[in-house]
């Protein structure tokens, strides 16, 4: 592992695998801090995570804030999966894991035996990379799913006007999402939207949230505060005031 410093990293997969895996992660909470509870916001992501002491778990898709207790020296590595790449990957639809947190050993695609709660974390990390390359590399994403993840995650994007360019039905487009993602275009394009503003105010460019919100996509700055009062349970400025890196 690359440090063992307290704080959130993230690491770029192999470039064989980056169309697949967005990225690798490690997070180790402080040994002296008191427990403390993180909310983890929709990503249209899904993680493959380690947990010291407690093994290899699934972070499916959300749709809403998550709580996450962050316990005291709780070191967690990770593979996320790309919108698109995580239904596959796993072996099964990920509608069914909507909103979940679901031991490994439940998931179909995860390999066995290989990530029990005991290892040293650098070890895991390594056993989650190989882990990740197997599933990705097994079971290939949905690359029209994937294309439209793409194509859904630009100011302007309109799930109808995707499924034309991409020549497939509404209808068949809203089951491919389903299965790869876990919920249908619509609402893909709903968190892929939130997401670039997240990144923005994790940017410092919180200063001119109505700028920000015409910038990626919102009609305005009260459809940004519908949006971020759903997605993530607080409005705009007071989200900004609370962001941090946190796991899965």
């Amino acid at each position: 592992m690359a440090s063992a410093e307290p704080g959130y990293r993230e690491f770029a997969p192999p470039a064989e695998l980056s169309a697949a895996l967005h990225c690798l992660w490690v997070s180790v909470a402080p040994t002296a801090a008191p427990a403390a509870h993180d909310l983890v916001l929709p990503d249209a992501c899904t993680d493959l995570i380690w947990q010291s002491g407690a093994g290899v778990f699934v972070a499916g898709p959300d749709t809403r804030p998550a709580p996450f207790l962050r316990e005291p020296g709780a070191v967690l590595v990770g593979a996320r999966f790309r919108p698109g790449a995580g239904g596959a990957a796993l072996g099964l639809p990920l509608s069914e894991l909507l909103d979940l947190r679901v031991a490994g050993a439940d998931v179909p695609g995860v390999p066995d035996g290989r990530l029990s709660g005991g290892l040293p974390p650098g070890e895991a990390l390594r056993r989650v990379a190989l882990a990740a390359a197997q599933m990705v590399t097994q079971r290939p994403p949905d690359r029209l799913v994937l294309e439209a993840a793409h194509q859904l995650d630009r100011p302007g994007a309109r799930a109808d006007l995707v499924a034309k360019r991409l020549e497939i039905s509404e209808r068949q487009l809203r089951r491919r999402c389903q299965d790869a993602v876990g919920y249908g275009p619509a609402l893909l394009q709903r968190v892929l939207r939130f997401r670039r503003f997240l990144s923005r105010v994790d940017a410092g460019e919180a200063t001119d949230l109505a700028g920000l919100a015409a910038d990626v996509g919102y009609a305005d700055q009260p459809h940004l505060t519908r949006e971020s009062s759903e997605l993530a349970g607080l409005p705009p400025a007071a989200l900004a005031r609370t962001r941090g890196p946190h796991p899965r």
